[in-house]
């Protein structure tokens, strides 16, 4: 892939969710519809937030695909240029101004991650990422902790819209929260792999994802440094399919899977 492509894109991605970014800092009488459940809910703003988005990122690359949470036709994820969008990433914490969410960008390319972009508006925060050039935190590199499980903290998704999920969920944090520092459960995906690619925390895991949900932080991840695999140790599909993602420091994921009695990636 084009390396000066590339970094333009980059920025188109970073300017679009900057510029949507002030519709989230703006909002004002927030309405929550259900989608499959009422822990599924979309607001107009992450409609008006994906519109610009898609807006800006079409005038630069009119050809492309998107694959979009709140969008109900999705492109091929294997095209050879598609973005794959959540416009607000922690939507139920948007809703109860929790002030924790993130707009979530990711290009990829014939089944490729090459550019993700994380914003979190609320702490100005921008997690960036080109393949083979690293990841960063509003221009500043960052890195995947080193240290094992024990030494750092955790962040774990509940997987809300799966109640059938629930047991095994709270089964392996128990095991994760046993063997470290402390837990977090923050409710963005997107933010959680961006706190692993910076250091703050040593592991992540969630056991249903989709791709608008892991695509740029899993890119940012390993770039810093760290590691992606599923809860069974296979690399994670860039695909519709919604599978389960494990992210860490190489050491924090490996003691966790061996923990599980399984290998890591």
């Amino acid at each position: 892939m084009d390396t000066e492509f590339l970094n333009k894109l980059e920025k188109v991605m970073e300017a679009a969710e900057r510029e949507a970014a002030e519709l989230v800092l703006h909002a004002r009488g927030i309405l929550a519809e259900s989608k499959t459940g009422h822990r599924d809910v979309v607001t107009e703003y992450d409609r008006r937030v994906q519109e610009l988005v898609v807006k800006r990122l079409r005038e630069f690359l009119p050809e492309a695909g998107f694959v979009m949470e709140e969008s109900e036709a999705q492109d091929a994820v294997n095209a050879k240029h598609v973005f794959i969008i959540d416009p607000i990433d922690g939507t139920m914490n948007f809703v109860r101004h929790y002030n924790h969410s993130a707009i979530s960008v990711a290009y990829a390319s014939c089944g490729e991650l090459f550019i993700g972009c994380v914003y979190d508006p609320f702490a100005d925060e921008m997690f960036t990422a080109i393949k083979g050039q690293g990841a960063f935190l509003n221009g500043e590199p960052i890195h995947a902790d080193t240290q094992p499980l024990s030494e750092t903290l955790f962040c774990f998704g509940t997987s809300p819209y799966y109640p059938e999920l629930t047991d095994e969920t709270f089964r392996l944090a128990r095991i994760a929260f046993n063997n470290c520092l402390d837990l977090r459960r923050l409710a963005s995906a997107a933010l959680d792999l961006c706190a692993v690619a910076a250091g703050r925390a040593g592991l992540y895991f969630e056991l249903r994802l989709s791709p608008w949900d892991y695509a740029a932080g899993l890119l940012i991840v390993e770039e810093a440094g760290g590691r992606v695999c599923t809860i069974d140790g296979a690399p994670v599909p860039v695909s519709l399919d919604k599978p389960s993602v494990v992210a860490g420091g190489r050491q924090a994921l490996a003691d966790f899977m061996g923990l599980l009695g399984k290998e890591g990636c």
